[in-house]
């Protein structure tokens, strides 16, 4: 015969003494849900002895720490994920535009390059002053451009007419490849910056969660202190 005082525990079974068991309403939801997965029959007009209540919050404890584990992960594996995209987001520009030259464009930008050098100044200096002086000292009886140099000049005039429509050909190459480097770090910014949004999301997301989460295990701790205290006195 069952003593009056002795009620069923709804997980073990056995009958034990009000001391020994704690009414399943005062159990925490998070931890009565966990013991609904196991026993679906589990009722909040019962009881639970206290052995199997601290068996319960010791593996919900373990389910949190867990959960903390594998979000931690996931968010490593954001971080990489996110570098690795970084790296095909960001092209090298200069080498696309380059592939895509024609043989006039290079020939353009080849010349450009040479014309807005010093090697091109001297040149041209000393060409200049060798017509010059063959002009005038040389072929004096028989210069082939004598004075005023009129071939020189018609020379030069088609130098800078040829001239000016080849650097203004590379200056707007330079200006497209200026364009396509703009549009492209805009496009890196663009991505970088809804990453990092991302990025603060999810970990003001799981502080957040780290938070409840770790006022959830302080209070099964301190429950689980309470019942060392009961069972000393």
């Amino acid at each position: 015969m069952v003593d009056q005082d002795m009620f069923p525990c709804q997980v073990c079974r056995e009958h034990k003494n009000k001391a020994e068991l704690v009414p399943a309403g005062l159990v925490r939801e998070s931890i009565a849900d966990l013991i609904r997965k196991e026993y679906p029959a589990w009722s909040s007009d019962g009881y639970i002895c206290r052995a199997d209540l601290n068996r319960f919050r010791a593996r919900y404890v373990g389910e949190i720490l867990e959960r903390e584990k594998d979000e931690l992960a996931s968010l490593d594996a954001i971080g990489i994920g996110s570098l690795k995209d970084h790296e095909l987001t960001a092209k090298d520009i200069n080498v696309e535009f380059d592939q895509q030259r024609t043989f006039g464009e290079r020939m353009a930008d080849q010349l450009a390059e040479f014309a807005g050098s010093w090697t091109f100044v001297g040149v041209f200096a000393g060409l200049f002053f060798l017509w010059i002086a063959m002009n005038s000292l040389i072929l004096l009886y028989r210069p082939f451009d004598p004075y005023p140099f009129i071939l020189l000049n018609l020379a030069l005039s088609v130098l800078a007419a040829l001239q000016a429509p080849v650097i203004i050909m590379s200056q707007n190459r330079q200006e497209s490849r200026d364009r396509l480097h703009m549009e492209d770090d805009y496009r890196v910014n663009r991505n970088n910056e809804m990453e990092i949004h991302q990025l603060h999301r999810k970990i003001d997301y799981l502080l957040k969660s780290q938070g409840q989460r770790l006022l959830e295990i302080q209070s099964v701790q301190v429950e689980l202190m309470e019942d060392l205290v009961r069972k000393k006195s």
